[in-house]
């Protein structure tokens, strides 16, 4: 039940956040075609990208959610790790046409950006939206322990910051045509959407060496030694030692091999185990722990 439970909130999750997405792009692509503002273009495109993701993210988070079956024997968690990984390739093709269309622009010099009340109206109103659904996924995927939604909730928090730069930029280019001293900063939109493309790829960084280190069975850091101590403080474990921790998705899988008194009976080695597995489940909540009893 409280399975059943946890996938319907992600999927309700991942999917506001598939209409959140679709308003925000055709909102800032339309205002970036009128107003010829390649920052606010850029941001269409961050937010097309964003839109592609959740609508992975949602997919993903549905298809993971399905039971272990006779050719996935661990579950389809890996779905979500994949997702996060495409999204990685996603943001680096949108880096490179936004950085290509600033650096012709700049060298050019020839494109004239219109800054009106429509320009400064799109970029509050994605900041708004982003800070609330970035809010809410970051809540959920950490609740339900989601790679998916935590990087459906990196996207959008990225827009924020990525957003407050076109801001800045579009400020700049209406002070240069108040204020002559100024004209420098004419070129500031191009600028801000070659920021824009920086904060991407500093995105890419983060979220696709996470993504690699889950796919590639990398145990989270500090995992091993804080499972071995806590197995080894319970009465009756002579030692834990063949840790080891995989991660499936938002499912974590543990194998370990104890030593315990060969004396025992069958019944106190299984009543043992499932002790050992309640203190794995402290440190490694809602995972799949197999425990491997030896004779000391």
């Amino acid at each position: 039940m409280e399975a059943a439970q946890a996938l319907k909130e992600k999927q309700h999750a991942a999917a506001t956040s598939v209409v959140a997405a679709v308003g925000l792009t055709g909102f800032k692509l339309l205002i970036g075609l009128a107003t010829g503002s390649l920052g606010i273009l850029a941001e269409a495109a961050h937010s097309g990208l964003d839109l592609a993701a959740a609508i992975m993210t949602w997919f993903a988070v549905r298809l993971s959610g399905r039971p272990a079956d006779r050719n996935h024997l661990y579950g389809h968690g890996k779905i979500e790790n994949l997702s996060a990984l495409l999204e990685t390739f996603l943001l680096l093709l949108t880096c490179f046409w936004i950085i290509s269309e600033a650096v012709g622009r700049l060298v050019s010099g020839g494109v004239v950006v219109e800054v009106n009340v429509w320009s400064f109206a799109v970029m509050f109103t994605s900041i708004a939206v982003d800070y609330s659904r970035s809010r809410m996924l970051y809540r959920v995927a950490r609740r339900h322990n989601s790679q998916a939604l935590e990087a459906d909730a990196l996207h959008f928090r990225t827009d924020i910051w990525s957003s407050s730069v076109v801001l800045a930029g579009l400020c700049s280019v209406l002070l240069s045509r108040r204020f002559s001293q100024l004209a420098s900063l004419r070129s500031a939109d191009s600028i801000a959407a070659i920021l824009v493309a920086v904060i991407c790829l500093y995105v890419i960084y983060k979220l696709g060496m996470r993504t690699i280190y889950a796919l590639l069975d990398t145990a989270p850091a500090g995992m091993e030694q804080a499972i071995t101590a806590a197995v080894e403080s319970l009465p009756g474990v002579g030692n834990c030692h063949k840790v080891r921790v995989r991660a499936s998705g938002p499912q974590l899988f543990v194998d370990v091999h104890v030593l315990v008194d060969g004396g025992q009976t069958l019944e106190q080695a299984h009543a043992l185990t499932e002790e050992i597995e309640r203190a794995i489940q402290q440190v490694a909540p809602n995972s799949d722990a197999t425990v491997h009893p030896e004779p000391r």
